[in-house]
């Protein structure tokens, strides 16, 4: 297959109608973090072990396309000696990989990050690619205070979200774009829409600058929601009403799919606002789906506890999640199969 076809059959494959992302690519701080909040040990067995829960859970695929994984988890194998990476295409399930190295303060922006990882982008792209990952993921962080994100960071993330696109496209990657206006602090959801707004007109004026195929690429935003710490919080309808209005002014037709991430929504906020958008408005030219991480995982994570005998009611979790996000992608959740 040439370049193209690759990429052409990985969109193929990834964008699905009642189907999303799982986010499995916590690096081991932040899994650590997570498994510490309720009770498991974090080692590279307990991590190894989780992931495989989560990929070998049965009718997995039927609303999960894709998994991002973290380089650790690219080379590990299940119980019986199975790649976790054949265990998600066995489920029908595209095998991706996270691929930055994280933030590092940007110089001249006090407040403000940029992200690493460009050198050797190239060559460690051909080792993914040999392992089976199909696609990769970029994450780009803005956070949003008195005097963030500035007209530097803003330029300079779209500028390397642009380079690492067309260096996946280049590989026969495609490239998840990730520009995360961060939750964090207590900004009215206003000010988030203004900075969602400023952040991804630049990305979409950098992939134009860099001939990044836009038909051959996702993207990984934020919502348009108050920060957590305001004390005026957002219906699913409003969060719906301007997160569409954003796109509709920044981002191109050509994309094939929005695929929202969830940092800081509950599990049930995330499906409420993807439902919304779906279920009222109609005539996009995006599939508006999920990448989800926290909020597809955190149910199953809190029944496992490290546990072997949990593993059923982990993965019941785990589906359940999946299921009512791929109900949502298609404007069908309701806030009663909570219950079910």
């Amino acid at each position: 297959m040439s370049t193209q076809d690759d990429l052409q059959a990985t969109i193929r494959d990834m964008v699905q109608r009642g189907k999303g992302i799982l986010a499995a690519d916590e690096s081991t701080p932040t899994i650590t973090k997570r498994f510490q909040a309720v009770g498991i040990e974090c080692n590279e067995e307990t991590r190894r072990t989780y992931r495989q829960l989560l990929l070998s859970t049965p009718g997995i695929g039927d609303y999960i396309a894709g998994v991002i994984l973290f380089e650790e988890t690219l080379g590990q194998k299940a119980d019986d000696g199975t790649p976790l990476v054949e265990l998600a295409r066995r489920a029908g399930i595209v095998p991706g990989i996270k691929v930055d190295k994280g933030l590092a303060g940007l110089a001249n922006a006090p407040g403000d990050k940029v992200t690493q990882g460009l050198d050797g982008l190239p060559e460690r792209l051909a080792g993914y690619k040999a392992q089976g990952a199909r696609f990769a993921k970029w994450r780009a962080v803005y956070a949003i205070g008195p005097a963030n994100p500035t007209r530097l960071a803003i330029e300079t993330n779209a500028e390397v979200l642009a380079r690492y696109a067309a260096i996946c496209q280049e590989a026969g990657i495609v490239p998840i774009v990730e520009p995360e206006v961060l939750i964090d602090g207590d900004h009215d959801i206003e000010q988030c829409e203004t900075v969602t707004e400023a952040v991804q007109h630049e990305v979409f004026h950098a992939l134009k600058r860099h001939r990044v195929q836009l038909e051959y690429m996702l993207l990984k935003p934020n919502m348009v929601v108050p920060g957590k710490a305001c004390a005026a919080k957002a219906p699913p309808e409003e969060v719906a009403e301007r997160t569409v209005r954003v796109m509709r002014r920044t981002v191109a037709a050509a994309v094939p799919s929005v695929n929202f991430l969830s940092g800081g929504l509950t599990p049930q906020e995330a499906s409420a606002f993807l439902n919304a958008m779906n279920r009222d408005y109609r005539n996009l030219p995006w599939l508006l789906s999920f990448s989800y991480a926290r909020a597809l995982q955190e149910p199953p994570m809190a029944t496992w506890q490290g546990k072997a005998a949990n593993a059923g009611a982990a993965q019941a979790a785990f589906i359940k999640r999946a299921r009512l996000n791929g109900l949502a992608q298609r404007g069908e959740y309701q806030a009663a199969m909570e219950q079910g």
